[in-house]
């Protein structure tokens, strides 16, 4: 079985990067990481992400950086008087497929000088985008491509989440030639069970 890696972004804030990671690490019984952890430190993305998974494989990983404030991680590592440094940010070890869930979108600054964009560059990963169904997010998604298409940076391809606005996908799929991966719903319930019905989708990504 070759082993699969993605790293799990948005088009912005709130689009469903947390949920989507756990639809895929159930899918492929995969190990999850988040490197960057900002705020929610009761109820931390790799903590949400533990109780919906099912499966018996997955490894949660600790994050490399953790912070208590919940904003931008620049913002959040400056008022703890510290410094993100992507060169400290390697990948876990594993054998298992890895799926890697970044911080807001493509352009949160990490520090001064580099960007969420720039950690996926170095760890040299292709991306997974996550796309809710907003108003302006066709043009939110055709910025994050271009951003990653200038780095060269692979895509394997979308992931629609929720929102209710649906008329936007085939505009999205022309503009930017990518394969979409899938569909989520809004889901009213979360939990184990309704994780585990959506990452039923998603076994072809193995």
């Amino acid at each position: 079985m070759a082993q699969k890696e993605y790293f799990i972004t948005g088009i912005g804030t709130d689009v469903g990067k947390t949920i989507v990671s756990a639809i895929l690490t159930e899918a492929l019984e995969a190990d999850y990481w988040k490197p960057i952890q900002a705020g929610n430190v009761e109820s931390s993305d790799p903590m949400i992400v533990t109780n919906l998974i099912s499966n018996k494989v997955t490894e949660i990983h600790r994050p490399i950086y953790s912070f208590e404030i919940p904003a931008s991680p620049h913002f959040a590592a400056e008022k703890e008087g510290r410094t993100i440094d992507i060169k400290s940010i390697k990948k876990p070890v594993t054998k298992n497929h890895l799926i890697v869930e970044g911080a807001g979108g493509l352009l949160v600054p990490l520090n001064k000088t580099e960007l969420v964009i720039d950690l996926i560059s170095q760890l040299q990963m292709p991306i997974i985008l996550v796309v809710r169904n907003y108003l302006g997010a066709i043009n939110h998604t055709l910025l994050s491509f271009e951003a990653l298409a200038k780095r060269s940076i692979p895509v394997a391809g979308i992931v629609f989440n929720g929102g209710s606005r649906n008329e936007n996908i085939p505009m999205i799929e022309s503009y930017t030639g990518l394969k979409t991966l899938g569909h989520i719903p809004d889901l009213e319930i979360l939990n184990k069970e309704s994780i585990s019905r959506e990452a039923a989708k998603f076994t072809s990504l193995k």
